[in-house]
């Protein structure tokens, strides 16, 4: 396993992108991208460098608490703003690129803010979900996140949207009082509404990994760019690659738990890496 460092791109560096290059010039490629890849649009990373300290909330406590589910939809509410305004990113619209040149078989995403399908990417896995889908938990009615997030303004229209908030990665944003809040519920049933996003404590859906594989073992390599792999989801996506002895190509900033298992670890900016190696494919 080797690594590429240092922010300023040194002889050590290039020989990095060289062997990352030479390694996904043969053939089609899958991509597992993180947080750590919507950074340069404004989304945070979770465990990124700089990056607080949180307790995202649990599955149990959305679903059993009235007054957590509360806090949930106000907080996430508000970051549905900033997500929404969100703009795909050099390293989003590089993807695309390369999946339209036939190098990429498919892009497998733990992100929830739906910018690789807003920059073009056509096959693309929401390990995680999107944030921009809500499901009844009671009939299974699903509505488009414009819709509910008019009826919160509606219904709600003493919640501010400020020009900063503390947006979070999973879309949620903090905010310190929600006991005036009325929360969105189905317009079919009656029933309470969830995000479609999978929440800490809850699985990926099985039908969803299986398809997020398929892309994987399609491919002659697999890239994984802005995740650090603490998230199971990936680790698994990226054993099934060893097992199929595919050369895996990790790109982030920092330690991430599968550089002992990576082909080549190019320690830099996740979309200024993709761009170059890119810019090498594509020439």
């Amino acid at each position: 396993m080797t690594t590429l460092a240092s922010a300023t791109p040194t002889a050590a560096d290039i020989d990095r992108l060289n062997e990352a290059y030479a390694l996904l010039s043969g053939g089609r490629f899958a991509v597992l991208t993180g947080a750590g890849l919507s950074t340069d649009s404004g989304i945070p990373d979770y465990r990124g460098a700089g990056a607080p300290k949180r307790t995202p909330m649990t599955v149990s406590q959305f679903l059993l608490d009235d007054a957590s589910k509360k806090r949930y939809w106000a907080g996430s509410h508000l970051g549905w703003a900033m997500f929404d305004a969100a703009r795909p990113n050099a390293g989003h619209r590089v993807l695309a690129t390369l999946e339209d040149a036939g190098f990429v078989t498919g892009v497998v995403t733990q992100n929830v803010d739906g910018l690789h399908v807003r920059a073009g990417s056509k096959r693309v896995v929401d390990l995680h979900g999107s944030m921009d889908r809500v499901s009844c938990l009671v009939c299974g009615q699903t509505f488009a996140r414009a819709s509910i997030a008019a009826r919160i303004d509606s219904e709600n229209p003493w919640l501010s949207k400020p020009d900063s908030v503390t947006l979070n990665p999973d879309g949620d944003a903090e905010i310190a009082s929600v006991d005036d809040f009325i929360a969105p519920v189905c317009s079919v049933c009656g029933g309470a509404l969830k995000p479609d996003v999978v929440f800490f404590g809850e699985f990926v859906p099985s039908d969803k990994f299986a398809e997020a594989r398929d892309i994987v073992s399609t491919a002659d390599a697999l890239v994984i760019a802005g995740s650090s792999l603490v998230v199971n989801s990936g680790i698994r996506l990226l054993e099934h690659a060893r097992r199929n002895k595919l050369p895996i190509i990790i790109i982030n900033r920092g330690e991430t738990k599968g550089d002992a298992r990576a082909s080549v670890k190019i320690d830099a900016g996740a979309s200024e890496t993709l761009t170059a190696l890119a810019d090498r494919l594509l020439a």
